[in-house]
């Protein structure tokens, strides 16, 4: 791991504890509560402060690199950009469901240099960098590297928008008789960092946005899953897939058309 790597990934970590710290003290508080995209689409004072944590750290260690944030946008044209979503998984945790994550990643013009993902709640940070291990609290950790599908448990999840709600349950049904069984866990940082560390085999989802993939990809693909695309169509929004090698293929072709 190169020297850069290892600065950016502990300036990464100290964003995450800091905002972590935010997001413990108003964990199952329905203050400040907004809608985004749809009713269904939620933001609170949690992700505003825990954003703003992050923005302030950064501002202190990084203060000529960009920043692309989920609630606040883009700011800066520095060479480096990190990519905040200081809280994925913002229903569950308005309603007291402890699952979710602050993910903090940083790029350049290759790719994604470091990532990391807090769970506040169990106390677990998932890491990694673009050329060293990915970690789970400092220990290196692996992916399934499961062969059959039909024993594969699969996580996914579901946008906010009602009818791409609907063609996503028309996956599901394709998928489900296939596999051991689906999980949907409501954070996509959090799923894939549980592939990652193999408490799921593999994880496809659409309509997702860069601050919800950033980290958890690298981590993911570290550790040794193969990360796939699924491209837009007309109706609906692209996504990712991530799996063992041996498993892609066969789980591309029920999800990987929409």
């Amino acid at each position: 791991m190169g020297e850069p790597e290892t600065e950016l990934l502990a300036i990464a970590q100290e964003a995450a504890v800091t905002a972590a710290g935010e997001l413990r003290a108003r964990f199952g508080q329905r203050q400040g509560v907004r809608t985004k995209s749809t009713p269904t689409d939620l933001v609170s004072d949690a992700d505003v402060a825990a954003e703003k944590a992050i923005r302030s750290v950064l501002s202190d260690r990084r203060p000529d690199d960009s920043i692309l944030a989920e609630e606040s946008g883009v700011t800066g044209e520095g060479g480096l950009r990190w990519i905040v979503d200081p809280l994925d998984g913002t229903i569950n945790f308005l309603f007291g469901i402890p699952v979710f994550a602050v993910s903090i990643a940083c790029e350049d013009r290759h790719g994604t240099l470091v990532g990391v993902v807090l769970d506040p709640i169990r106390e677990e940070c998932f890491a990694a960098t673009r050329s060293g291990p990915p970690v789970l609290n400092g220990a290196e950790i692996r992916a399934s590297t499961r062969d059959e599908l039909a024993t594969a448990m699969v996580a996914t999840g579901f946008a906010y928008d009602a009818g791409v709600r609907s063609r996503q349950a028309e996956v599901v049904t394709r998928v489900l008789p296939r596999v051991r069984d689906i999980r949907r866990a409501g954070a996509a940082a959090v799923d894939l960092a549980w592939c990652a560390c193999g408490r799921y085999d593999a994880y496809y989802e659409r309509g997702l946005h860069k601050w919800d993939l950033a980290a958890g990809a690298l981590i993911a693909s570290r550790a040794g899953l193969e990360l796939r695309e699924l491209t837009a169509t007309d109706q609906d929004p692209a996504g990712v897939m991530v799996a063992p090698r041996a498993l892609a293929d066969e789980l591309w072709q029920l999800v990987g058309s929409g």
